[in-house]
C-alpha cells in the first residue's frame, strides 16, 4: 500500500504530538460542557467515542483519498460556550443534543452552498498568513512561558530541539519528545493515576428540540465554530498551499456531526494549531508524502474514541508543562513561514500585522474569538489603504 510506503518517523510524530497537544489542551473543557447537561459517566465516554470516531475518520479518510493533509477536531470554543450557556440555562442532555444537529446542519448548508469558501478565496494571502500567525504564536509564547514553573525541562528541550535542527532536521520533534518524555518519566511527574481500563460504549440520547435551546446553543455553537475553528482552518490550509476542497470538506464535518451528535459530537470542524503540525516541513520534508501525519492522527483519534478512558488518561498522565513545549517548539517553523508570507508585501503589510496582533491578542468579543476578529481588523484596514487605488481614472 503506498501509504506505507510514505510513512516516516517524523510524519508518525507529528501525526502523535497533534493529537497530544490537541486532545490535552482543551479535553478538560469537553468534559466541563458534558456535565453542565448533568451527563452521566456513560454518556461522558460516550461523547469521546463520538468525537474521536468522527475526528479520526474525517481526517484519516478525507487524507488517504486527496492525498493530502485534512486535519478535523472538535470546537474548543464550542466547548466553551456550551459549558457557560448549559450551566445558566439549565438544559437537559436531550435539549443539548437537539441543538448540536441543528448547528451541524447549519453548517452542512454552509458547505454544501460553498457561500463560506467564496469569502475565504476573497481573504488576501498576507492576511491569512498574519492570522495563522497569530493563532500559532501564543502556543510559541506558552512553550517559554512553562519554563517559570518547569525550567530544566523546558531547557533540555529546547536544547535537544536546537541540536536536532541541526544534525537531524527531520528528526528534531522526534527527538525532543522523546527526551521530554523520558525526562519526566524518570522523575516520577507522570500522572500514572488518570489511567483506567476500559472500552467506550456508545449511548444514544434521544434529541428534543426547544426555541431556547436554539438561542442559547445551536446558535452561539455554530457561530463560533465557523468563525473561531472553520475560518483559522481554512486559512492554516491556504497558507500551507493545498488546493484541498473546502466545501466538500465542511460538508463531511457538518454531516458527520449530524449523524454523531445523539452520541455526543457536538462540533467537528477544520483544525487549525493541529493542522500546521501536520502540514509543514516538520512533518515531512516532502509536502506529497504529509497527508501520512494526517492519517497517523486519525488512526490515533479513533484508537482514543474505541479504548475512551484508556488513551484519555494516558494522554493526560503528562506534564501540562511538557505539552506547552513541545507544541511551541513544534510549531516554530510553520509560525516564521506564517510571519514571512505576511510581512513580504509591502502594500499588505500593516494590514496583515494588523491581523496578526489581534489574533494574538485573544479578544473575545460578543462570545467570538479573536481569529475573527483578526481577519475583520485587517480586512479593513486593508480596505482603507488599497480602496480605489487600482481604478483606473475617470475620463
Amino acid at each position: 500500500m503506498q501509504f506505507f510506503k510514505d510513512l516516516s518517523l517524523s510524519a508518525f510524530t507529528a501525526g502523535f504530538v497533534a493529537v497530544l497537544v490537541g486532545f490535552t489542551s482543551s479535553v478538560a473543557i469537553v468534559f466541563q460542557a458534558a456535565q453542565a447537561f448533568q451527563a452521566t459517566p456513560a454518556q461522558t465516554t460516550s461523547w469521546m467515542w463520538a468525537l474521536g470516531l468522527g475526528m479520526g475518520l474525517c481526517s484519516l479518510v478525507p487524507s488517504l483519498i486527496l492525498r493530502m493533509p485534512v486535519m478535523v477536531a472538535w470546537s474548543t470554543p464550542g466547548a466553551a460556550v456550551l459549558a457557560t450557556a448549559g450551566l445558566a440555562g439549565g438544559f437537559s442532555m436531550a435539549e443539548a443534543i437537539g441543538a448540536f444537529m441543528v448547528s451541524a446542519v447549519l453548517i452542512t448548508l454552509c458547505g454544501v452552498t460553498g457561500w463560506f469558501e467564496r469569502i475565504m478565496n476573497r481573504i488576501p494571502m498576507e492576511i491569512a498568513a498574519g492570522l495563522l500567525a497569530g493563532v500559532l504564536a501564543r502556543f510559541g509564547i506558552q512553550a517559554f512561558t512553562a519554563a517559570q514553573t518547569a525550567l530544566p525541562l523546558v531547557l533540555l528541550m529546547l536544547g535537544t530541539y536546537l541540536l536536532g535542527r541541526r544534525l537531524l532536521p527531520r528528526y528534531a520533534v522526534v527527538l525532543t519528545l522523546a527526551v521530554g518524555i523520558a525526562w519526566v518519566a524518570l522523575r516520577g511527574q507522570m500522572a500514572w493515576s488518570a489511567v483506567q481500563f476500559s472500552l467506550a460504549v456508545p449511548v444514544w440520547t434521544t434529541p428534543q428540540f426547544s426555541l431556547s435551546a436554539l438561542v442559547s446553543l445551536a446558535i452561539p455553537l455554530f457561530v463560533v465554530t465557523m468563525a473561531s475553528q472553520n475560518l483559522p482552518g481554512v486559512a492554516v490550509i491556504r497558507a500551507s498551499g493545498y488546493p484541498l476542497p473546502v466545501s466538500r470538506l465542511l460538508t463531511l464535518t457538518g454531516l458527520s456531526t449530524l449523524v454523531l451528535a445523539p452520541f455526543g459530537a457536538f462540533a467537528l470542524n477544520f483544525s487549525a494549531i493541529t493542522a500546521a503540525m501536520c502540514m509543514g516541513p516538520e512533518a515531512h520534508e516532502d509536502r506529497a508524502r504529509r497527508y501520512t501525519a494526517a492519517v497517523s492522527c486519525g488512526a490515533i483519534y479513533v484508537v482514543i474514541g474505541i479504548f475512551g478512558a484508556v488513551i484519555t488518561g494516558l494522554l493526560t498522565a503528562f506534564p501540562k508543562e511538557l505539552i506547552a513545549a513541545i507544541a511551541g517548539l513544534a510549531l516554530l517553523g510553520t509560525i516564521g513561514n506564517g510571519l514571512a508570507t505576511a510581512l513580504r508585501e509591502e502594500g499588505h503589510r500593516e494590514a496583515a500585522l494588523i491581523t496578526f496582533l489581534v489574533t494574538l491578542s485573544g479578544v473575545v468579543v460578543a462570545g467570538v474569538g479573536s481569529a475573527f476578529w483578526g481577519v475583520v481588523a485587517g480586512s479593513l484596514a486593508l480596505f482603507v489603504q488599497q480602496y480605489g487605488r487600482t481604478r483606473a481614472p475617470r475620463g
